[in-house]
Formats: C-alpha cells, sequence, structure tokens
C-alpha cells in the first residue's frame, strides 16, 4: 500500500499480515452459516456497531439467508487513538429494540469494555436477546468484563492489530486483511 505519511508508512511496511482477505472471506462465510442457523426464526435487527464493524457487516449482511432489518449505533471509546478512555455514543439507533433479537455485528474483542457497554445498552432498551459477531477475537488473559461473543471470523494474539475496518490511528481500515503492528511498536499491545 503506498501511503503518503512517512510514519503511517513505516508502520505499514513493518506490520505482519496475520490473515489475508481471502481467509478472513472465509471466517466470514462460516459464521454467516451459523448465524443464519441460530437466528433463522427471530427476525432479527443487526446493529452495526461504527465505525470498527462497518467493513465486517458489510461483508457479513449478504451472506446472511435470513429475514432481517438492519440499523446502526456508534460507540467508541478509541476516537483514533491506541488506548481507550472514556466511552462516547454519537449515535443511537434509530429502530426500537424492545422485544427483539438483536446481533451486535463489530470488529474486535478485546478486553470487552465496548461490547459489554453495548449489551448494556440492549438490555435497558428491553431487547429480547442479545447475540454478539466479531471479526475478531482477541486472545489474551485480560477480559475481565462478563460477555460473551457468539460468532467470530478469527482468533488474534495479544497485538495491535488494524485492516479489515480496525484502524491504526484512524488509518488503514482499508487494509483487506489483518495485520498486527511489528514487535516493538507503540500500543502492540493495545486494541485496534
Amino acid at each position: 500500500m503506498k501511503l503518503m505519511d512517512p510514519k503511517l508508512q513505516k508502520v505499514w511496511d513493518s506490520a505482519e499480515c496475520l490473515y489475508t482477505g481471502e481467509q478472513l472471506d472465509a471466517g466470514i462465510r462460516v459464521m454467516a452459516e451459523k448465524i443464519s442457523t441460530d437466528l433463522a426464526d427471530s427476525n432479527p435487527l443487526v446493529l452495526c456497531v461504527m465505525n470498527g464493524g462497518l467493513v465486517t457487516c458489510g461483508q457479513l449482511l449478504p451472506l446472511l439467508d435470513i429475514q432481517l432489518q438492519l440499523d446502526y449505533v456508534h460507540a467508541t471509546r478509541y476516537r483514533n487513538k491506541l488506548r481507550g478512555s472514556e466511552m462516547s455514543w454519537p449515535a443511537l439507533p434509530q429502530m426500537k429494540l424492545k422485544g427483539r433479537t438483536v446481533l451486535l455485528v463489530d470488529d474486535i474483542h478485546d478486553e470487552g469494555v465496548t461490547l459489554s457497554a453495548l449489551r448494556e445498552y440492549c438490555i435497558d432498551e428491553q431487547a429480547g436477546d442479545i447475540k454478539i459477531a466479531v471479526l475478531v477475537e482477541k486472545i489474551h488473559q485480560r477480559k475481565h468484563l462478563p460477555v460473551a461473543v457468539d460468532y467470530f471470523a478469527v482468533n488474534v494474539p495479544d497485538r495491535y492489530v488494524f485492516g479489515a475496518g480496525m484502524d491504526y490511528q484512524g488509518y488503514l481500515r482499508n487494509a483487506s486483511g489483518i495485520y498486527a503492528l511489528a514487535e516493538g511498536e507503540a500500543g502492540n499491545k493495545a486494541k485496534s
């Protein structure tokens, strides 16, 4: 990838590809089959979690062979930074969640802070059932919040990852695979 910013180019050039776009497509297809089977009779409301979940949701939706509706929610702790801070809610869903099966679609399950807040929001809005689908399940022992992911496409090690909708300081969401910062790069154990 050719980038204008030399610092960003250095990050890109030194990053390690963990999954190619084709490998992610295969994982998303498997995830879609499971979701279609599990939610076939539930008329789910799919909530795309912006901005990270946009790419995953866009790839997942055409593969879901079920009746569904789509809305979005924008909840973030990162705001183009390497580390999370206080939760911000730039946009809430327009559709009512009460009594609905809600499928939250996000980019990554890291420590679970954002997904936990989203799940609590759905509970407060009286959703009937809440399922969570993410592209990436990060493997580490810091998952201190009680949120379970129902569907995921791939696992990644405890490194800062970007691509496939996940950003590095607001950039590189458009990389077709999943990449990890080079060992020793700042933020390497931070959430993407």
